[in-house]
């Protein structure tokens, strides 16, 4: 699904002479982790030869096929696989995030997409997930499971372990969201009580060969972290989980099962997650096919065409949102003030995640909290942008993804009677921007590889 810079449109964009150009380079971005592409790009098939990359597939040696996914972005990577297999494919089953299924393309009926909550498992993921589960249970050694596998993977692909049940792990779930727990310590918890996760999707299966094609929302794209790993080794422990509920003062909220399952996986009671050097892997190819990095290359490369000075700062950017959004804010100040790190007409680029500490009850998401922390420092910058943006399109449980500022939103929001503290205090960033008319609203992008975040200055 191609982004058109329109569809990154917002007020303080369409009215500004360089909007135009700002919205080529964030749609650059977004366009060159486009899933399709991004599959067609790392497969190719030669008559009964699969090439993935690094390794050479000889299709006649598998008497069956099975394509498997999971993700925000697993329809058009469907698309594209099933476009270069055919009738190849004995059957498949997906699951991915409700209102991500629709397509112009044709699927084979063999082929089934199932739709699951996201960011909260649900019990339609649950139940899609069994039955991923029960078909890969009968795959055996000249069988080859196609997996394709994006963000959004740990909430879609969900298989509580016995004895938790589905309103348990959402409860969890949504208080490690809350208290500001990173993606990685989320998934550690997640992959020690859930069947499938940190491994546990090959090591349910029959002893079939894999090839993985993953599209990466996680900084460094550490396999086991991406969507809790289902297809790889899992170097955390039961400890590990155990001591994040700890660090956020969690245990006296969890779930008697959850504490009970972790501290009997402590005790060795129970097996750990398969870990590196599990021969289970070893007809196991994991394959990053799109990341954070592929999406801010290409929009640098965009942004040089057009005329800018450029840099990226990073795609490693992590911490709680609003004082990410101070920094920035204090590195546009010196792009304004100075030309530095770099000269004006001017675009820096910081890719990577942040967290949310949710203290209020208002609405919005990690890049428009980023943005509502920059407003203060960014008063009084003529010519100067912050954009903050979730690549799939949508931020937090909003249908935005994300926010522009500029050197008046702070004046035009007192206008209002607006004061970006007032709206921070109660993590209410979706109003603040709302009301100024400069949410960014793409809609799903069926993609997902984290967040980009933009200082441009002319």
């Amino acid at each position: 699904m191609r982004i058109k810079p329109e569809q990154l449109r917002s007020f303080s964009t369409a009215n500004h002479p360089e909007g135009d150009r700002i919205l080529r380079v964030l749609a650059a971005g977004l366009n060159a982790v486009d899933p399709y592409e991004a599959v067609k790009r790392n497969l190719a098939l030669n008559r009964n030869i699969l090439n993935a990359r690094n390794r050479s597939y000889v299709l006649k040696n598998y008497k069956r096929i099975f394509l498997v996914g999971a993700g925000k972005a697993a329809v058009p990577m469907t698309i594209a696989a099933t476009e270069l297999f055919g009738d190849l494919i004995t059957s498949g089953i997906v699951i991915t995030k409700r209102g991500h299924s629709h397509s112009e393309f044709h699927l084979p009926s063999r082929i089934l997409i199932l739709e699951g909550g996201h960011p909260l498992p649900d019990q339609q993921g649950v139940l899609a997930s069994q039955k991923i589960i029960q078909l890969l249970a009968n795959t055996q050694s000249d069988d080859l499971v196609l997996f394709l596998l994006s963000g959004g993977g740990s909430a879609l692909l969900t298989s509580p372990q016995a004895g938790i049940t589905l309103l348990e792990v959402q409860a969890l779930t949504a208080q490690l969201l809350a208290c500001g727990a990173t993606i990685d310590e989320l998934n550690t918890v997640r992959k020690h009580i859930d069947l499938v996760k940190g491994g546990g999707l090959v090591a349910n299966a029959g002893p079939s060969d894999w090839l993985s094609l993953i599209l990466s929302d996680v900084i460094g794209d550490p396999l086991d972290r991406i969507a809790s790993g289902p297809t790889a080794p899992d170097p955390s422990t039961y400890e590990d989980a155990y001591n994040i509920l700890e660090k956020y003062k969690l245990l006296s909220q969890t779930p008697e099962a959850v504490i009970t399952h972790l501290k009997q996986g402590m005790k060795k009671q129970i097996p750990e997650t398969p870990k590196p050097g599990d021969p289970v892997f070893n007809r196991v190819n994991n394959l990053i096919v799109g990341n954070n990095s592929l999406a801010a290359e290409a929009a640098i490369r965009e942004a040089t065409r057009l005329g800018f000075h450029t840099m990226l700062l990073t795609t490693s950017i992590q911490g709680e949102a609003s004082q990410v959004g101070i920094f920035l804010a204090a590195v546009a100040q010196q792009i304004y003030r100075s030309n530095q790190p770099i000269p004006r007409p001017a675009c820096l680029i910081a890719g990577g995640e942040t967290t949310v500490t949710i203290r209020g009850e208002g609405s919005g998401g990690r890049n428009q909290e980023l943005a509502l922390g920059a407003v203060n420092q960014m008063a009084g910058l003529e010519n100067s942008f912050i954009i903050s943006l979730a690549t799939d399109g949508g931020d937090g449980p909003t249908d935005a993804a994300g926010a522009v500022v500029t050197g008046d939103t702070l004046t035009r929001a007192l206008s209002m009677g607006n004061h970006p503290s007032d709206y921070l205090a109660r993590n209410d960033s979706y109003h603040f921007f709302n009301a100024l008319e400069d949410l960014l609203k793409p809609g799903p992008t069926l993609t997902n590889v984290g967040d980009l975040t933009f200082v441009f200055a002319s």
